[in-house]
C-alpha cells in the first residue's frame, strides 16, 4: 500500500523549548487513548535525558475527571492549559450529549482563536466538527463511529485511516493509534531512531504510518476474501441508502450471480442478500447510538421504505426495536453523568 505523507503540522517551532500539549478530558474518556498519547512523550524525554515534551491534563472546570476505567484523573482548568500549551487535544470515549457540548465547543474555539493546534482522540472528532474546526481539513474517527459521523457531517473529508495530520488539525481513531500519532510527531522533531526507540519501550512492534487504514469491524475479514467478493462488498458499502439488486452487484463485480451466491455461502456462511442486509442494519445501529437523527430518517438512510420494516429487521438482528436501542443508549449516558 502506498502511504500518503500527512501535511506538515503548523505548530512545530524549533525554539529549543519543550513542545507542550494539553489534553482536555471529558467524562468517560478512553484511558487507553490518553495513555497511548502521553506515555510516548514521557519515554522520549527519558531516552533523550532531557525534557523535550510537556503536557497537562485539563478539564472544563478544573475538577478531576472520571474516565471509563473509573479511576479519577486530577486536572487543571482548560483556560490555564490553553495559555501554556502549543496544542489542545480533546479526549473522547463515551459520547457527550448535545446538551452538555457547549462548554467543550467554546473551549475548543478559544484555543483555535489563540492559534493553538487542535486535536482529537477517538470519538472526540465529533466535538471538533461541531465546533466548526474541521471545515476544510481531512479528519478521521474510530471506525465504529464513522458512518454516523458521515451522516452528520457529509461535507467533511473523513477517512478511515489511523490518524490524520492536516496542518494544525490532528485527529486520531483512538486506542493504540494515539501512540502512532505521537510517534510520528516524535520522529518529525527528533528523528525516526528516537521514535523507534520509544515504540520499542512499549513493545509496539511497528510504528504505523499516516495513511494506514483502521482494521476494525469487517475490514480484516474482507481482506482475506476473493477479489470479486471484495468488490461486491465494497459496492454494498457504497450503496446503503439505495441498495443494489444482487444481480446488478454480480454484474459490476464481474462474476455470475450463481457464482457470487456460492462464494458468499462458502466463505461467509450466508447469501449475498443476507450479508448486504447485515451491513445496512449495522449502519443503522451506529446511527441510532451515535446520532440524534429521527428514526424515520435513519430507516431511509439505510434503505428501508418504512419504519415498521426497519424495526422488524433491527429486532431480528439485535433483539430490540430501534426506539429501545436508542433509549438504552441514552439511559447509559445518563447513568455515566450521575456517577461523574
Amino acid at each position: 500500500m502506498a502511504h500518503r505523507n500527512p501535511d506538515p503540522p503548523m505548530f512545530y517551532h524549533d525554539t529549543g523549548e519543550p513542545l507542550c500539549f494539553a489534553f482536555l478530558m471529558i467524562e468517560g474518556l478512553s484511558m487507553l487513548s490518553l495513555a497511548s498519547a502521553t506515555e510516548p512523550l514521557r519515554a522520549a524525554n527519558r531516552l533523550l535525558g532531557r525534557e523535550v515534551f510537556r503536557w497537562d491534563l485539563c478539564s472544563i472546570d478544573g475538577l478531576p475527571v472520571m474516565p471509563s476505567s473509573g479511576i479519577p484523573f486530577p486536572a487543571i482548568h482548560v483556560d490555564q492549559a490553553i495559555e501554556r500549551n502549543h496544542a489542545l487535544f480533546i479526549c473522547g470515549g463515551a459520547r457527550v450529549d448535545p446538551q452538555d457540548e457547549r462548554p467543550y465547543l467554546a473551549a475548543l474555539r478559544r484555543a483555535a482563536h489563540r492559534g493553538r493546534a487542535i486535536g482529537a482522540l477517538s470519538t472526540a472528532s465529533y466535538l471538533l466538527a461541531r465546533a466548526g474546526l474541521l471545515d476544510g481539513y481531512r479528519c478521521t474517527i474510530h471506525w465504529e463511529n464513522r458512518a454516523a459521523f458521515e451522516e452528520d457531517f457529509p461535507h467533511l473529508p473523513i477517512t478511515g485511516t489511523l490518524y490524520e495530520i492536516d496542518r494544525n488539525r490532528l485527529t486520531c481513531s483512538g486506542g493504540t493509534a494515539s501512540m502512532d500519532l505521537m510517534l510520528h510527531i516524535i520522529a518529525d522533531l527528533h528523528g525516526r531512531d528516537l521514535a523507534n526507540g520509544v515504540a520499542n519501550q512499549f513493545h509496539h512492534a511497528r510504528m504505523r504510518d499516516a495513511g494506514e487504514n483502521q482494521q476494525g469491524g469487517r475490514a480484516e475479514q474482507i481482506g482475506t476474501l476473493p477479489g470479486t467478493m471484495q468488490m461486491a462488498i465494497r459496492l454494498m458499502q457504497a450503496n446503503i441508502e439505495a441498495p443494489l439488486q444482487i444481480e446488478r452487484l454480480a454484474e459490476l463485480a464481474g462474476v455470475s450471480e450463481r457464482q457470487m451466491e456460492r462464494n458468499f455461502r462458502n466463505f461467509l456462511g450466508m447469501t449475498p442478500a443476507r450479508y448486504y442486509l447485515s451491513l445496512r442494519i449495522e449502519r443503522a445501529r451506529e446511527m441510532l447510538l451515535y446520532t440524534e437523527q429521527p428514526i424515520i430518517d435513519i430507516a431511509v438512510a439505510t434503505g428501508f421504505a418504512s419504519t415498521s420494516h426497519f424495526s422488524k429487521w433491527v429486532k431480528e438482528f439485535y433483539g430490540i426495536r430501534p426506539s429501545e436501542m436508542r433509549e438504552q443508549a441514552r439511559a447509559a449516558r445518563a447513568r455515566s453523568r450521575r456517577i461523574a
